[in-house]
C-alpha cells in the first residue's frame, strides 16, 4: 500500500471519484481486482460506470464494493446484470486484515477512488480515508487557490 498511487500510461481509466479527494483525507491506497460478469466488462470497456456514493466494506472476511453503478450492456441479451449489485473485490487475506485494522479505527472509511483497466484487467483503487470537516475543506480550497495565484504571478513575471 502506498500513500499516492502512480498512474501508469497503459491504464485506461473508466471512472473516477473526484469528490472523494475533496471530502476525505486519503491515508493509503490499494489496487484491487474486481469480480465482474461478461456484460459488466463490456459496459466498462465502453466507459460506462459511476463511483458516486460508492463505498467498500469488509463482510464475512471478504472485501465488497457497494453502490458502484455499471449500466446494462445494450447489445447483450435480456438476461443482463443488475446495475447496482454488490461486487467482490479481489485482494489477499493479509491485505483484508490490514484494511480491517485500519477501517476499525474511528472515523476511517474505505473509499473507491477510480475504476480502470490495467493490462486488460478491471481494477479498483481504494483508499483508507478520514472524512474532512467543513473547515478543513474550506482551508484546502483556500490553499489551492493561493497556490494557483502564486503560479499565475510567477508566469506573468517571466
Amino acid at each position: 500500500m502506498n500513500a499516492q498511487a502512480e498512474h501508469r500510461s497503459d491504464d485506461k481509466t473508466v471512472a473516477t471519484n473526484r469528490k472523494a479527494r475533496h471530502d476525505f483525507a486519503l491515508l493509503e491506497t490499494l489496487e484491487c481486482g474486481i469480480q465482474l460478469t461478461g456484460t459488466e466488462v463490456k459496459s466498462l470497456r465502453l466507459g460506462q460506470a459511476s463511483l458516486v456514493d460508492c463505498y467498500a466494506r469488509i463482510r464475512d472476511g471478504e472485501l465488497w464494493i457497494e453502490g458502484l453503478h455499471i449500466p446494462p450492456y445494450e447489445q447483450g441479451d435480456k438476461r443482463t446484470h443488475e446495475p447496482m449489485r454488490p461486487r467482490k473485490l479481489l485482494v489477499h487475506r493479509r491485505q483484508i486484515e490490514a484494511l480491517r485494522r485500519d477501517a476499525s479505527e474511528k472515523g476511517l472509511s474505505l473509499v473507491p477512488l477510480r475504476l480502470y483497466f490495467s493490462h486488460g484487467i478491471a481494477k479498483v483503487e481504494i483508499a483508507v480515508a478520514r472524512g474532512k470537516r467543513q473547515h478543513e475543506k474550506r482551508q484546502a480550497i483556500a490553499t489551492r487557490d493561493a497556490q494557483r495565484e502564486a503560479e499565475r504571478e510567477l508566469g506573468r513575471r517571466r
